[in-house]
């Protein structure tokens, strides 16, 4: 790429950081010096806030406060209380969200608690391209029950053809490889015309688009608190289930904290009437605590302002690899189109592993997914401009110099 070339790439970067108005959250997050973290789709960087209260909460409530701390700190309530504040960046309302427990334990609860609402309908929708823990949760649940039907829709057999006679679908509005995302509003409109409830899986999505869950009619959701929430490794994930399913649903984890009356210790269970009904075991305080002093920097933008950068960011990077990528084999996988490319890209070589290999030794971290996808992730609250434009130069210049060669002799795996 000539030098001209280069320099007018930087100082568009330049540009663009000086206009970014979210600039200013950048420094609510502890980012490793020499490090350029393109991975927040995978696990976000750590907030500055949540080293203080987590503190607070071992040192002061548990500490301190010993027991009390369930009534005193509001304990028993954090699973609803953190999950409205997550609802606000997906389209729900306040009491659709409850956040606990793991994706995959959510989706076990959620795909059986909708089998439930259509009982005369065995058949599970998924796809292909949805992360695998989706659909192996899916097979679970058939080798539990024995007699339900699953259907995966690919490029040759469309969504559409496979919902005859389908109780539920499953589907992941951000594809983990690629990025692109469904049009959820109409994907669910067609599901529940042919008589399905639509679950979706919102782990790429929440933090990254603008969701909107009311105003698709979705049936249930669920997702995770560790990628673009920032909540840390092991964060609580959540479960999106609308008020108006809420009296009817029963999902099949009934522990003792969803009980109507938990502390009646009654022999017989019967649920709450609400998303508490979606709880089932002792919340784990420590982490919420996390999660928290993320939510804390959410409350200071909004999803259309993390959006628009978003879009910035990623056309930014592909502009950037667009300049040089025809020469050295990378391919787009992502789409070029920002209405359906969620905030990662994602492009195809067959060295891909050890390609990316090379570009975290130089610490530019990205991660690699199977067959042979280099993947960015891109986070607004702390993705610089020029974070990006330094990462697409160091690629250009692995490229160029043949780097990724001395990783030759390493079989693909993951990378991080």
């Amino acid at each position: 790429m000539p030098s001209t070339e280069l320099a007018g790439l930087r100082r568009e970067a330049e540009a663009l950081d000086a206009a970014d108005g979210l600039a200013g959250l950048r420094d609510s997050f502890h980012l490793p010096k020499g490090k350029i973290y393109l991975d927040g789709n995978s696990l976000g960087a750590l907030p500055k806030g949540a080293e203080g209260r987590l503190l607070a909460t071992l040192r002061q409530e548990w500490g301190e406060n010993l027991i009390a701390s369930w009534n005193t700190a509001g304990w028993f309530v954090k699973p609803q209380v953190v999950g409205d504040r997550i609802g606000r960046l997906i389209g729900a309302q306040d009491g659709e969200v409850i956040a606990l427990d793991s994706t995959s334990v959510n989706i076990f609860k959620v795909v059986c608690a909708a089998l439930r609402l259509r009982p005369d309908r065995r058949v599970f929708v998924s796809e292909a391209s949805n992360f695998p823990t989706d659909i192996y949760m899916l097979q679970g649940i058939r080798d539990l029950l024995g007699d339900i039907e699953i259907r995966i829709a690919t490029a040759d057999r469309p969504l559409a053809t496979l919902l005859d006679g389908a109780g539920v679908v499953l589907l992941t509005h951000v594809d983990f490889r690629s990025g692109a995302f469904h049009d959820m509003a109409a994907v669910t409109a067609g599901v529940q015309a042919a008589g399905a409830l639509m679950i979706w899986d919102l782990a790429h999505s929440a933090g990254a688009l603008e969701v909107d869950l009311t105003g698709a009619n979705a049936d249930f959701a669920v997702g995770c608190g560790y990628k673009y929430l920032n909540g840390g490794p092991g964060a609580p994930a959540f479960v999106y289930c609308p008020k108006r399913h809420q009296p009817h649903v029963r999902q099949p984890l009934t522990g003792w904290l969803g009980h109507s009356d938990p502390f009646a210790f009654s022999l017989d269970y019967a649920p709450d009437g609400g998303i508490r009904a979606f709880q089932c075991g002792t919340p784990p305080i420590l982490s919420y605590a996390a999660l928290e002093a993320s939510l804390d920097i959410w409350e200071r933008t909004s999803m259309q302002a993390v959006r628009a950068k978003s879009v910035q960011l990623t056309r930014f990077f592909i502009a950037c690899v667009d300049a040089y990528a025809p020469h050295h084999g990378l391919v787009l996988a992502s789409p070029r189109d920002d209405r359906v490319r969620g905030s990662q890209v994602s492009w195809s070589h067959p060295e891909g592993f050890r390609i990316m290999k090379a570009l975290i030794s130089r610490g530019v971290v990205g991660d690699f997914r199977a067959p042979d996808i280099l993947r960015f992730g891109f986070t607004p609250l702390y993705t610089s401009f020029d974070e990006v434009w330094r990462a697409a130069d160091t690629l250009r210049d692995i490229m160029q110099t043949g780097d990724w060669r001395r990783f030759a002799g390493e079989r693909d795996g993951p990378t991080t």
